[in-house]
């Protein structure tokens, strides 16, 4: 057990709301634990109820998910963030950076697999590839499937990430593993900026929410960096927030996006159950070059069963759901393709 790892049975019970902001301004959050005493926990580990974890942020006001926790495996604080794994009760370990739930082992392939694939399976043979963020290496796992990519470079901020999924998540760390990998330590947006114009075949922005260290990866001169990365008919996939919950963000990445890639700009999603609002979006777009058609893959990894044996089967991703994922609700087909006028 790592240190600091707690059962269940010791998992500290919250005082009644009222007594906390009388208190604590609703600042902190203390626990009382079974015999009494009382210890304060991280702010990003609130608790509703005794022996759960609460995702509560103000990037989705007035709601939170809530899973059940068995046991508390690493609490620790790198320089950029709260850093929290714990073992739920239904979705197996979880991985919590800042309060908000990253990934757990029984959905993480629902984002791991279609941020890569939906980008590498619209292009014919990428050959090299760049991630940005993705530290638990879910990414890398399956960029390595693709037989035809001959590197790929992470530039992760957190080495913290990286060795406490290594530690916790090996089939998610798994990727590392793959000797076509780099890997960078260091800030995304200044390693772009370093990169030798027209490097990448595909970039994939495996960032956070636009909050702490990953705002500057929703920016427009970080959208030019991109670009200015990929060869002609390049691609970049990135993560792009909930239609339910962010389509004032989603709205701008369009905006940007429109104005910097001049091929083909798509917003595609999928469904993950312990992301807020049980779904996650994707912006993919191309530069000018080689038409890129997402809706329609051309590369399937699905038909090729050479990687299973070490990555393990594919468990989401398929082209079936590849071309409908690019099918929204009118709502927000409205509001993106408004945006292109």
């Amino acid at each position: 057990m790592a240190e600091g790892a707690q059962s269940a049975a010791e998992l500290p019970v919250k005082r009644p709301r009222e007594e906390e902001e009388e208190q604590n301004g609703g600042a902190s959050v203390q626990m009382e634990q079974n015999n009494g005493s009382t210890t304060e926990l991280p702010d990003c580990m609130p608790s509703v109820i005794p022996g759960w974890f609460s995702e509560i942020s103000p990037m989705w006001p007035g709601e939170a998910h809530s899973l059940k926790v068995e046991k508390i495996l690493f609490q620790g604080k790198s320089d950029y963030q709260n850093v929290i794994v714990f073992e739920s009760s239904t979705y197996g370990k979880v991985l919590v950076l800042d309060g908000v739930i990253q990934l757990t082992e029984r959905d993480e392939c629902a984002y791991q697999e279609m941020i890569t694939h939906l980008p590498l399976c619209s292009i014919q043979n990428p050959k090299k590839v760049l991630v940005i963020g993705g530290g638990d290496g879910g990414v890398l796992r399956e960029v390595s499937r693709h037989a035809s990519v001959e590197k790929i470079d992470i530039c992760e901020i957190d080495k913290m990430v990286v060795d406490v999924s290594k530690q916790f998540f090996p089939s998610v760390a798994v990727g590392y593993e793959d000797p076509r990998v780099t890997l960078h330590v260091g800030d995304g947006v200044a390693f772009l900026k370093a990169v030798p114009e027209g490097t990448y075949d595909a970039v994939i922005v495996d960032s956070s929410d636009p909050i702490g260290p990953a705002q500057e990866l929703f920016e427009k001169p970080f959208f030019e960096s991109v670009a200015r990365a990929l060869r002609p008919g390049g691609v970049v996939c990135t993560q792009a927030e909930s239609i339910w919950l962010h389509m004032h963000i989603i709205e701008d990445i369009v905006a940007n996006c429109r104005q910097i890639f001049k091929g083909s700009v798509n917003y595609a999603w999928t469904t993950v159950p312990t992301y807020p609002s049980g779904v996650i979006g994707f912006m993919l777009c191309s530069t000018e070059g080689p038409s890129v058609d997402f809706k329609t893959p051309i590369n399937p990894i699905d038909a090729d069963e050479s990687h299973v044996k070490t990555k393990g089967p594919l468990k989401f991703y398929n082209s079936e759901i590849h071309s409908a994922a690019f099918c929204l609700p009118s709502f927000a087909r409205n509001v993106i393709e408004s945006k292109a006028k």
